[in-house]
């Protein structure tokens, strides 16, 4: 199986990279990209439907033969503030100029010709708390099953208050047996503050054939192919992360961990 922990491999450009193929998966992609103020881009979406998320800064934006503007607020993650995204169908075209320095996410998942380009957020993104005591945090969705922008992508952002679990109790999606659980596999990119600080991050399996345990840093990606996937913020450092997921059917759909069933 392909290394889970995936480190940027640069600071300029696209720094982060995963195709299903790299990934050792058929669904989930996910590119990263570091530009400077006055910089450009551009890509086809080929067979993929995309969500461009600005997950720090500003540019402007043409689309599916459309001009967008400028989108971005934020010039960090942890400002909390909702997120300018755009959804991006297969077979297009996508173009943008950087007005600051910024950080863009490229979500991509298989695209069907369902669903037109749109703008996502900020209006009608509200930060929402899940979970209580030393499991709270706090959620932007982006594109969940509830917000019918998409053919196959499920986005969210998710903000882990120093000291608390997230992605807990411990959970799988890796069967496609609906409404039970669907199959659905996910990257999670990795923000830390303060960004010299650390997480814990474990992806196992109920029989451990999958057990692995990492420190994640600020700007990594986590690949979760299959079992439950809990994140941890240690005291002192606030952990956020950008999850993508997709499978065959656009739903999510979880088992818990036997051990923590008692807890949801």
């Amino acid at each position: 199986m392909p290394d889970l922990l995936k480190r940027p491999f640069g600071i300029h450009g696209k720094v982060h990279q995963i195709t299903p193929e790299s990934a050792g998966w058929r669904y989930v992609g996910f590119d990263l990209i570091k530009l400077r103020a006055g910089e450009t881009w551009a890509e086809a979406t080929g067979e993929n439907e995309v969500i461009l998320v600005m997950v720090e800064g500003k540019a402007t934006i043409t689309a599916a033969g459309k001009d967008w503007g400028e989108l971005g607020d934020r010039m960090s993650v942890f400002e909390k503030t909702p997120p300018h995204c755009l959804y991006v169908p297969n077979e297009s075209d996508w173009a943008l100029e950087c007005t600051t320095d910024a950080t863009i996410a490229v979500c991509k998942a298989p695209g069907k010709s369902g669903h037109a380009a749109r703008r996502i957020g900020p209006d009608g993104i509200t930060l929402t708390q899940r979970g209580e005591g030393s499991n709270t945090r706090h959620i932007n969705n982006i594109a969940m099953e509830n917000e019918d922008y998409c053919d196959s992508l499920l986005v969210t952002e998710v903000f882990t208050p120093a000291g608390n679990w997230s992605s807990y109790p411990s959970h799988r999606h890796d069967e496609d047996d609906f409404p039970r659980i669907t199959y659905l596999e996910e990257t999670y990119y990795h923000r830390l503050n303060p960004a010299d600080g650390f997480g814990i991050q474990r992806v196992y399996t109920d029989d451990l054939s999958l057990n692995e345990t990492m420190a994640v840093h600020d700007g990594d990606v986590v690949c979760v192919p299959r079992g439950h996937h809990p994140c941890g913020a240690p005291h002192g450092f606030e952990m956020y992360y950008l999850n993508v997921m997709a499978g065959p059917r656009r739903a999510w759909r979880f088992v818990p961990a036997p051990a923590v069933e008692h807890l949801i």
